[in-house]
């Protein structure tokens, strides 16, 4: 970045917010299967 370039531009942003939608929409799957299988399933 150049000199007194701010970290705010358009890429950047759109960067930060797909990271973000992302990791809420893996978080969400997560909970999800969580919810639908029991507790304790362990394979053997």
């Amino acid at each position: 970045m150049g000199r007194g370039d701010t970290r705010r531009t358009p890429k950047t942003r759109r960067r930060r917010s797909q990271r973000a939608l992302k990791a809420r929409i893996k978080r969400k799957i997560e909970t999800a299967k969580a919810a639908k299988k029991p507790a304790t399933s362990k394979k053997k």
